[in-house]
């Protein structure tokens, strides 16, 4: 479970705070997976940041009792200057988990075959996140979180692998995908919430969500 007790967090842009949670409770329960609709600029990834333990709030407490993955596409946790091989060992190690088989997990998903033993800062953005979501996917976790869906890559033959492993993964875990397009949740989730005026408003339906999202959007 993740819960958000009573959080607030803004942000100083240099010419007004910007509010991204006021005061907000709400949480996540395992084997509910949850979608939630903002419009750009509004704080999807700082609260999927947040869910993750990479943001702090300023105000209430973010509690979590499950094992909560990094975020799809977070470049914080791998060093551009080593290889794919060396960051997956290394992140391995960080999870207790063993080195060899999160190696050849990745090395088998991601595809990048020679690439896989160049350093990371060679790579270009489609690469970065072949090698990042093959990580992911790597580490079991209960609650997965994503930020807009799948990254965003030509190769349709990672596709087809990573999604066939991450639905395997969905079976036995729960997923919270942000995202300011209704079309992008509906792959994943249930529910949903929408993300207003600092407030996330908790529905049962994609369905009832989206007819609030597209009312405080319209204009």
């Amino acid at each position: 479970m993740i819960e958000f007790d009573n959080v607030s967090k803004s942000f100083w842009t240099g010419k007004q705070r910007k509010v991204i949670l006021d005061h907000a409770s709400f949480r996540v329960e395992l084997g509910n997976s949850l979608g939630i609709l903002a419009p750009n600029g509004t704080g999807k990834t700082t609260i999927i940041q947040m869910m993750a333990g990479l943001e702090k709030p300023d105000e209430g407490e973010v509690r979590r009792t499950s094992r909560v993955s990094f975020p799809l596409g977070f470049m914080g946790g791998v060093v551009p200057k080593l290889s794919a091989k060396e960051n997956a060992r290394y992140i391995a190690r960080l999870y207790g988990l063993d080195p060899d088989y999160i190696e050849a997990f990745t090395r088998w998903l991601c595809g990048l075959e020679e690439y896989y033993d160049f350093p990371l800062g060679t790579y270009s953005s489609g690469m970065k996140a072949r090698f990042t979501f093959s990580l992911l996917l790597a580490l079991e976790f209960d609650i997965y979180l994503i930020d807009e869906g799948m990254p965003q890559t030509t190769d349709a033959e990672f596709n087809r692998k990573a999604g066939d492993v991450l639905r395997q993964r969905l079976e036995n875990s729960t997923v919270v995908v942000v995202s300011h397009q209704a079309q992008t949740l509906e792959k994943f989730c249930r529910s949903a919430a929408v993300l207003h005026n600092g407030q996330l408003f908790m529905f049962d339906t994609l369905e009832e969500a989206k007819q609030l999202y597209d009312y405080s959007t319209q204009g």
